[in-house]
């Protein structure tokens, strides 16, 4: 597992789904350096890029205004305790962005776009293209998520979930504190669900 960097492996798993096979990887990475240095960052909010989800979601009865969270990305200076997490990641075109969900916020069932990440780095075959979402801090009562069915709960800081671009998943707060992540996006130099 040298493609991850220096890390323990938490958990992997393979989901079958009719004739498909699907993966993520949950993995844990070691003594987070990040502290608390992700909440005073100037977060802001920008709407869901997908026209085609928000009309389903909302024909499914989700009344919010808002689905996205609030974000502080890579157009922005780098903060100091996102670089060693190229270690850890050694992908390609890495990308990040710390991802700020309130108290209240929904993101539904979804399959994301990479629609600046690919057109940045101008990549044509999606399917090259992975995510880690880092949990930046402990678990709190309300806050979840869910990658291809499987509910991922009572994390701790530095718990991370890997997959591969058109993988479904869900995020909400139904809490009373922030939920803070980090996303990163990347190119491996091979498919890391590869054995």
């Amino acid at each position: 597992m040298a493609i991850l960097g220096q890390l323990s492996l938490r958990q992997n798993f393979c989901i079958k789904k009719s004739s498909s096979t699907i993966k993520s990887m949950h993995i844990r990475i070691d003594n987070p350096w990040w502290a608390l240095e992700h909440r005073p960052l100037p977060y802001i909010n920008e709407p869901f890029n997908d026209a085609e989800s928000l009309a389903k979601w909302q024909a499914l009865g989700y009344t919010q205004t808002r689905f996205t969270g609030d974000m502080y990305d890579m157009r922005n200076p780098e903060p100091n305790w996102i670089d060693p997490f190229r270690k850890v990641f050694p992908w390609k075109h890495f990308g990040w962005s710390v991802y700020r969900m309130g108290p209240g916020t929904t993101l539904p069932n979804h399959v994301d776009t990479y629609a600046r990440f690919r057109n940045l780095h101008n990549i044509q075959d999606a399917n090259l293209i992975f995510r880690a979402v880092v949990f930046l801090e402990n678990w709190q009562s309300g806050h979840y998520f869910e990658i291809n069915e499987d509910p991922v709960v009572e994390w701790t800081a530095g718990e991370t979930v890997i997959w591969q671009n058109n993988t479904r998943h869900l995020a909400a707060n139904m809490g009373m504190t922030d939920r803070y992540t980090l996303q990163i996006t990347g190119v491996p130099d091979e498919n890391i669900f590869v054995q």
